[in-house]
């Protein structure tokens, strides 16, 4: 299956003064798959090694000499040959972890020999190094889930095409928009894990897709013994089946473990997030770019890695989530603020670290939310996900309001479309006119928001 990451990958390969490329994602979200996929498009040598296997080459890395290095690579993988046609990738590099020192001798010594390295575990390594990091001598790559686009690209090559040409202000015809709700419907249930979704291409058996699930949620919980000690296993457990059920929603630490203290809980989080297994979208000020300069650390949501993988631990199936009504598509697990969410964290590619917002204001009757905050094209703009054809958008309208903002995004189930939105708004004891251009998308046409003139 394509990945758009592919022509990022071969981007690298042919810049100048190429850097060792670090692929950074949680466990099983394709970074092999890619590497090795690149290797064949660009008819490199591919020498691939899982240093998962070979920990004792840590002791070899920790020489920082590039010809002992390789010398032992060689007497492992077979003669390398002709460096500029060969790709070495160093798999699971977070066993060894003076590996990733060892990346700047790679490109100070021997750079005519592209090096990709991957880990699925790496956030634990680069937060506790006790080496010096090779900064500057290193490009980071940061890669998730499967976006909807790229699983529709394998579902159904003409609709992808016939989606990836139409501009969102054309003539939208019924038929393609009821294809395209019901792609996203089963990519809701699918998710974007690359072997969740080849069970559902090759064989359209929902059991084949839950058990390609549940095994990759058996091997996130089989690293939890590498991450915490046996005290922390339950707890780790326990909050880890528990984001699903709160995604979307400001997290309380009692909410989630009212028997551990919350200094306890938070040390969880913070593991599952440097795992990937969840994102943190914390709450900004939105005073101005960039949105993590206003951001409240202690005010944050959460998102689980990939919505298919959450539909699977909150035990739906796929009848239920075809059968789904728009009123329980966000009740039942937030469903539609987490697609749009993890299609947000990646939206700018890989090259960017992903990172996402919202805006939330409480108070004695004036509560208001906005699902997320971006930055795009140097503007900032309040996203709302709606999971049905329509809903109240008082918090855009008191959003718009105090930040004297004058765009905004809807994603619900209608066709696209733009209106200048004129309503009424209470601000203090008034009620005081509001006005602003809404720019609506459908749910699965996430990915165009790159390409609309917003």
């Amino acid at each position: 299956m394509y990945r758009f990451a592919l022509e990022d990958i071969k981007q690298w390969y042919s810049g100048h003064r190429r850097k060792p490329l670090v692929l950074r994602g949680a466990r099983q979200v394709g970074k092999s798959t890619l590497v090795r996929m690149a290797a064949e498009s660009m008819n490199l040598k591919l020498i691939e090694i899982n240093l998962e296997r070979y920990v004792y080459l840590d002791e070899v890395f920790k020489t920082l000499d590039i010809s002992t290095i390789i010398d032992e690579i060689e007497g492992i993988k077979g003669s390398i040959g002709e460096r500029s046609q060969a790709l070495l990738f160093l798999d699971e590099i977070q066993a060894t972890p003076h590996a990733i020192q060892a990346l700047r001798y790679f490109y100070e010594d021997l750079s005519d020999l592209a090096v990709i390295a991957a880990g699925s575990l790496l956030e634990f390594t680069l937060a506790n190094h006790s080496f010096s990091m090779p900064v500057g001598r290193i490009t980071y790559y940061h890669l998730g889930p499967m976006s909807f686009e790229e699983f529709l690209m394998a579902r159904d090559h003409e609709l992808f095409d016939w989606y990836r040409k139409t501009d969102f202000t054309d003539s939208f015809p019924d038929s393609r928009h009821n294809k395209l709700l019901a792609m996203q419907r089963e990519f809701l249930f699918t998710g974007g894990m690359p072997e969740s979704v080849l069970a559902w291409i090759r064989t359209s058996s929902p059991q084949k897709v839950q058990d390609a699930q549940r095994d990759i949620l058996n091997t996130y919980t089989d690293d939890f013994a590498k991450y915490a000690n046996r005290a922390d296993l339950a707890r780790l457990q326990k909050v880890f089946r528990r984001i699903p059920q709160l995604a979307g929603k400001k997290i309380k630490y009692s909410h989630i473990s009212p028997e551990d203290k919350a200094a306890k809980v938070k040390d969880v989080i913070d593991l599952l997030s440097k795992a990937r297994i969840c994102s943190k979208v914390h709450h900004s000020d939105c005073s101005g770019l960039p949105l993590a300069a206003g951001v409240n650390d202690k005010v944050f949501k959460l998102l689980f890695i990939d919505v298919g993988l959450m539909n699977c631990l909150l035990g739906l199936s796929w009848i239920d989530v075809k059968n789904m009504d728009e009123r329980n598509l966000i009740n039942e697990g937030s469903l539609a603020e987490q697609f749009i969410g993890q299609e947000l964290l990646y939206l700018g590619g890989g090259k960017v670290t992903p990172e996402l917002f919202y805006w939330l204001r409480e108070g004695k009757g004036n509560n208001a939310e906005v699902d997320y905050v971006i930055s795009l094209k140097g503007k900032i703009l309040p996203v709302e996900v709606k999971s049905g054809a329509s809903g109240s958008m008082k918090s855009l309208h008191q959003f718009t309001l105090l930040k004297n903002n004058k765009r905004a995004i809807r994603f619900d189930l209608n066709k696209p479309s733009n209106q200048k939105v004129q309503a009424k708004t209470a601000q203090k004891s008034n009620i005081v006119p509001v006005e602003f251009d809404l720019t609506s998308l459908p749910l699965y046409g996430v990915g165009k928001l790159l390409n609309k003139r917003i």
